[in-house]
């Protein structure tokens, strides 16, 4: 690290990590590290969390739209 807080990303790093010059990256502290990511890395990612973490039946958007609509119909009764 520099003077200003700069830090250097060897090019065997960047390479190994698909990130490219200009490239915007995502920073992050998580368990006392700091992370850096592509946006597409941080979605990919997130994307697989919410996958394996999903207990339900069906889709995501369909279960959604049938809590929407009970809730719909229970302020139309009251």
């Amino acid at each position: 690290m520099n003077e200003q807080g700069r830090v250097t990303i060897p090019a065997q790093a960047r390479r190994a990590a698909g990130i490219e010059a200009g490239m915007p990256l995502v920073v992050y502290v998580e368990d006392g590290r700091v992370v850096l990511e592509t946006r597409e890395q941080l979605a990919d990612r997130l994307r697989r969390d919410v996958a394996a973490a999903w207990t339900g039946e069906g889709s995501v958007v369909d279960e959604l739209i049938a809590d929407r609509r009970a809730e719909a119909a229970r302020e139309d009764s009251a």
